[in-house]
C-alpha cells in the first residue's frame, strides 16, 4: 500500500497518519465543512472536503469517500472506528472498486456486524451466549415479540454497531415503544442502520474484552484483555488492562474460544470480542467489534505491541511477527468528553513519565457538536493499578481545557472513589454513582 485514505476523524484519524508515517505510506485526510481547521486535515499528505457538517452527509457518505480515494488515487482505505468502520457495504464497495478496506472482509462483516448472525455463528464455534432474540428486526412489533420470548429485562442494541449508541435496558413493556424508537433513531444516525436486537439483560457483570489481531495465513492471537466495566449510559467512560478481576483459568478460556472464534470465521486485522463477565467460569459472548478499538492504548502500552502499525501490516498481507505476548504493567485509559461545543481558548494535556495522551485538540480549535463527544484520552501505565491511579490522578488534575465545558471533574471523582480505587464496581456502578 503507497497511499491510505483514513475515513475518519479527531484522534483516531490522527493516530492512523502517524502510522502512515512510520510505515511511509502517504496519507489522505477526508473532512467535512465543520472540520476544515482540524488537526487531521493538517497533518495529512492530502485533504479534501466530502460534504457538509452532518455525519450522513460527509463521514458517513460512502460514495463521496469513494470518490475522494479514487481522485487521490488511494489504494487503501482505514476506517477507524465508529462511523463506517463495521458497514459491510461500504467494506464491499471498497473491495467491488479495486480499494484495500483496512479490516475483515465485507462478509465476515457482515456476519460479526449483525448481532443476531454473529450469536448463531459464535454458538457453532462453542463461544458461550446470552439468551437473545433469533434475529434482528425493524419494528416494534416484533421487538415485543422477542421480548416476551426472552422475559425482561432486555437489554435493546442497535445490529449495525457498537459504542453504546441504540443501547436501552427495557425493564417492562410499559415504556418499550418509546425506548425502541429513541434507540433505533441513534442508531440510524450514528450506523446508518436502523435494524435492532434483543438480549437478556444480566444486572452485575463486568464487562471484559479481548484484543484479537488475525493475519492472511490463518494465524490468530489474543494480545490481551480490557475491562471496560466504567460506562455511563452504555458508553464507555474508564478502561483498565488488564482486568484485574479475573481469574487465570477464565482468562485463558476467554483468549481460547476468541482466537477459535476467529479461526473459524476466517478473521483478518485487528477485532475485539466483548464479553460479559458474571463470576469464575461464567462468561457471555455479546458482540465482536471488527476494528480498532478506542481504548486500544492501554493494551499497546501492556503488551509493547504497535496496534494500528500491526492492523496496517496485516492488511498488507505481512504475517503476525509473534506467537506469543510477553504482559507487563497496568493501564488505565480516561476518556475526556466535551459537554458544550465551543472554542479552545487554553489548553494544557499532560504528559511526563507513566502518561500518554491521544488527542485531536489544539488552542483555538473549534470542538464542533455534530460528532461523537470524545475529545482526548489520557492513559497512565505503571507497575501495578494503584499506582496507576494516583498518575492518572495527577494528570486529569494537570489537565486544562478553557473554553467548552468537559467531564474532567467528574473523571476526577471517579478515580478517588473508594469502591473504586478497591475495584468493587461493575457495569452499572457509574451510573449509580452519576445519579448520587
Amino acid at each position: 500500500m503507497k497511499k491510505m485514505l483514513i475515513a475518519n476523524r479527531g484522534e483516531i484519524a490522527v493516530r492512523i497518519i502517524r502510522a502512515c508515517k512510520l510505515l511511509n505510506i502517504l496519507s489522505v485526510a477526508v473532512y467535512s465543512t465543520a472540520d476544515k481547521n482540524a488537526m487531521h486535515v493538517a497533518m495529512a499528505d492530502e485533504a479534501i472536503c466530502i460534504g457538509g457538517p452532518n455525519p450522513e452527509d460527509s463521514y458517513l457518505n460512502q460514495d463521496s469517500i469513494i470518490a475522494a480515494a479514487q481522485i487521490t488515487h488511494a489504494d487503501s482505505i482505514h476506517p477507524g472506528y465508529g462511523f463506517l468502520s463495521e458497514n459491510a457495504d461500504f467494506a464491499k464497495l471498497c473491495e467491488d472498486q479495486g480499494i484495500k478496506f483496512v479490516g475483515p472482509s465485507s462478509k465476515v462483516i457482515s456476519i460479526m456486524g449483525e448481532k443476531a448472525a454473529a450469536r448463531e455463528t459464535m454458538i457453532k464455534a462453542g463461544v458461550p451466549v446470552i439468551p437473545g432474540s433469533e434475529s434482528d428486526f425493524l419494528n416494534f412489533e416484533d421487538a415485543k415479540q422477542a421480548a416476551e420470548k426472552i422475559g425482561y429485562p432486555v437489554m435493546l442494541k442497535a445490529s449495525a454497531g457498537g459504542g453504546g449508541k441504540g443501547m436501552r435496558v427495557i425493564e417492562s413493556v410499559a415504556d418499550f415503544e418509546n425506548q425502541f424508537d429513541l434507540a433505533q433513531a441513534e442508531a440510524q444516525s450514528a450506523f446508518g442502520d436502523g435494524h435492532m436486537y434483543l438480549e437478556k439483560f444480566l444486572p452485575h457483570p463486568r464487562h471484559i474484552e479481548v484484543q484479537i489481531a488475525a493475519d492472511q495465513f490463518g494465524n490468530a492471537i489474543a494480545i490481551g484483555e480490557r475491562d471496560c466495566s466504567l460506562q455511563q449510559r452504555h458508553q464507555k467512560v474508564i478502561e483498565e488492562a488488564p482486568a484485574s478481576t479475573l481469574d487465570e483459568k477464565t482468562r485463558q478460556e476467554m483468549y481460547a474460544v476468541s482466537v477459535k472464534a476467529a479461526e473459524d470465521i476466517n478473521y483478518e486485522g485487528l477485532g475485539t470480542m466483548e464479553f460479559l463477565f458474571d463470576g469464575p467460569e461464567h462468561f457471555y459472548f455479546m458482540e465482536m467489534n471488527t476494528r480498532v478499538q478506542v481504548e486500544h492504548p492501554i493494551t499497546e502500552l501492556t503488551s509493547d505491541v504497535d496496534l494500528v502499525d500491526l492492523q496496517i501490516k496485516i492488511a498488507q498481507g505481512e504475517p503476525i511477527p509473534f506467537a506469543e505476548i510477553s504482559k507487563h504493567n497496568f493501564a488505565l485509559e480516561c476518556r475526556i468528553n466535551a459537554k458544550t461545543a465551543g472554542k479552545i481558548v487554553a489548553l494544557h494535556l499532560p504528559a511526563g513519565h507513566g502518561i500518554r495522551t491521544d488527542s485531536a485538540l489544539y488552542q483555538g480549535y473549534f470542538v464542533p457538536s455534530n460528532y461523537d463527544s470524545m475529545i482526548a484520552k489520557v492513559i497512565s501505565f505503571a507497575p501495578d493499578r494503584e499506582t496507576a491511579i494516583r498518575q492518572m490522578a495527577e494528570a486529569l488534575d494537570e489537565t486544562v481545557i478553557a473554553g467548552i465545558n468537559t467531564n474532567l471533574d467528574f473523571l476526577t471523582q471517579v478515580i478517588d472513589e473508594p469502591d473504586y480505587k478497591i475495584n468493587n464496581t461493575d457495569i452499572g456502578w457509574l451510573d449509580r454513582l452519576a445519579t448520587k
